[in-house]
Formats: C-alpha cells, structure tokens, sequence
C-alpha cells in the first residue's frame, strides 16, 4: 500500500503538470493574443499565481472533490489512483492534439466511473450541483462578455477606436496583464483540485499541503509545456482588440471566482470560449471562428463520456485482480 501511496502522488504531480499547461490559453491567452505581453514573459508571470491561488483559494473546492463526489468517507488508495489516472490520460491526450477540453468534467466522471466499477456509492446530488454550474457558466460568461465589451466600447469611445484596429496603450496593456494574472490565481484555485482532490480523498494530505502539491506541478507544466494551448486559444477561436480580450477574460475570472466562492469548479476554457462569444457578439458583423468553437464543444461532449468509461474499466481491472 505505501508503494500504491507514492504512485499516486506521483500520478496526481503529473495530472497538474498536465492541468498547468491545459489551461495557459484560458488565463494569458487574452493579453498575449492582445500583444500585451510576450510568451515566454505570460508563462513566467502566470506561473506564481497559480501556486498562489490553488495554496490559499482551493479549499473548499478540494474539500468538494475529496467528499463530495464518491460517499465513502475516506477513498481507498488503488480507487483514488484509477481515477487520477484516468483523468491524466485522457486530458493529456487531449493536450496532445491542443484541444481543450474541460478536464474537471474529465475528472468528476472518471470518479464517477470508477466509483460504480468498485461498487462505491456516488453523491448524485453533488453531480446534479456541479451539471448546473457547469450549464450556466458558459453562458453567465456570454452575457458578461458582451456587457462589459459595450461598457469597455462606451468609455472609450466609439468608431474605428471601437473597432478591431485600435492601438494598445501602456495603460490597456497594463490591465490586460493584470486581468490575466488574475485569472491565473482563479485558475489554481478552480482546477488544481482536480489532481491534489485525490490526497484529500485518501487522507494523504490536508487541503493546503495538497494544493501546494498540486500547484507546483501545475506552475511547472505552464513553464515547460504551456506555449501550444496558449497560441491556440490566443489566435484560432476569436479575432480579439485589447478591449474585447479584456472584457472576455475578465468576465471568465468573474464566473470562476464567484464558483469557487461556492465550493464548485467550472471548465476554465468553457467560461473564457463563453466570454469571447458574447464579446464577438457585442460588434456588428461577428469575430467569432465558428469552426473552431465547434471543436471545442465537440471535446467538451467527449471528455465526460470517455472519462466514465475509462474510470470505470481501471475501477474493475483492479477489483478483478484483488486490489480493491
């Protein structure tokens, strides 16, 4: 069993790495597709808010993933291994065609999966819960978006500044910057849960050691494998000017925060995808690339359902050889 314990660490180290470098385009991808911020600077500066926010802002979403999903109350080891697993080897899969996908729909499934594979009972309710949030994120990001992109296009006026040619100034770059370190902090506390939850179910650790855990994984994967989703989501879903990325990224910090507020994790590139929809919107003639968008949400169908299946088939390959 201690040598199952260290193999989880070790799979729940990775499973952040990968989640750090899946979510780089939903937090800098913003000011960087704005020219507010070079690459390798937005993965530098991204890096140290996501430690902070998965250390002092993940809590209650840990506790969530720890007690919430599966009712027994402490998770044997061989089970938490099989769900971590799982949801790192579908959501690096995923990283490796640059499609992004919502790993926390991956995770709570792939718990969900192996929770009926090893016969342990789910808290459905928690499910029904986190389905709500995760239908009215995408869509309470939409409608910010297109709120603040009018309000962003009212105080500064309109015409061609309004428009896709306006000129980024020091003070806009500045903010765009900043609205991105932001998300980078809301992004530790939303998503890190996905690989340290797993310690908190087994007991392994507390809830600010398993964040420190998991927000250095991720904080690294943003360092050394971020550059492909944060060019993708930069430049392939939305023709952005420094107003439009600032209102998209700052209604996705909105959404996550106040979720997280609440104990719930919601699909960073759900909410950010949501916020670049109304924020296209809110300009006549439309800058969204359909097509794109289209991939995206196909990925999103593809993730839970892969993710049961797959937590399911680990869960009964481990009870067939005795281990659960």
């Amino acid at each position: 069993m201690i040598v199952l314990a260290y193999v989880l660490i070790a799979a729940a180290f990775a499973f952040a790495y990968s989640l750090g470098a899946h979510y780089t385009g939903a937090c800098m991808g913003m000011p960087y597709a704005a020219g507010a911020i070079r690459l390798v600077p937005a993965l530098v500066l991204m890096a140290p808010f996501v430690v902070l926010g998965a250390v002092f802002a993940s809590g209650a979403v840990e506790a969530t993933v720890g007690h919430g999903i599966l009712s027994t109350a402490t998770v044997a080891i061989p089970l938490a291994v099989a769900i971590v697993v799982s949801a790192f080897c579908l959501t690096a899969a995923y990283n490796a065609v640059a499609l992004p996908t919502s790993t926390i729909q991956i995770l709570v499934f792939s718990a969900v999966g192996a929770g009926l594979g090893a016969g342990v009972g789910i808290r459905w309710g928690t499910i029904e819960t986190l389905l709500g949030v995760w239908a009215a994120a995408p869509f309470a990001a939409c409608g910010l978006g297109f709120v603040f992109t009018r309000l962003l296009d009212r105080w500064g006026g309109r015409g061609p500044a309004a428009g896709k040619g306006l000129q980024l100034t020091g003070h806009a770059a500045i903010a765009l910057v900043a609205i991105g370190t932001a998300a980078s902090f809301a992004m530790g506390a939303n998503d890190v849960a996905n690989a340290s939850g797993a310690f908190v179910m087994t007991g392994l650790f507390g809830l600010t050691i398993a964040g420190l855990i998991g927000g250095i994984g991720m904080a690294l994967g943003v360092l050394t494998w971020g550059r492909p989703l944060l060019q993708r989501v930069a430049f392939d879903v939305v023709k952005l000017d420094p107003r439009t990325a600032a209102a998209s990224q700052l209604a996705q910090s909105a959404v996550i925060l106040v979720s997280v507020s609440f104990g719930y994790f919601t699909s960073m590139n759900q909410a950010l995808v949501g916020a670049m929809i109304g924020a296209g919107l809110a300009r006549p003639g439309g800058t969204v690339q359909r097509r794109t968008v289209r991939g995206i949400l196909a990925g999103w169908g593809v993730g839970p359902v892969s993710g049961a299946a797959l937590g399911l088939v680990l869960a009964l390959a481990l009870r067939t050889a005795h281990l659960l």
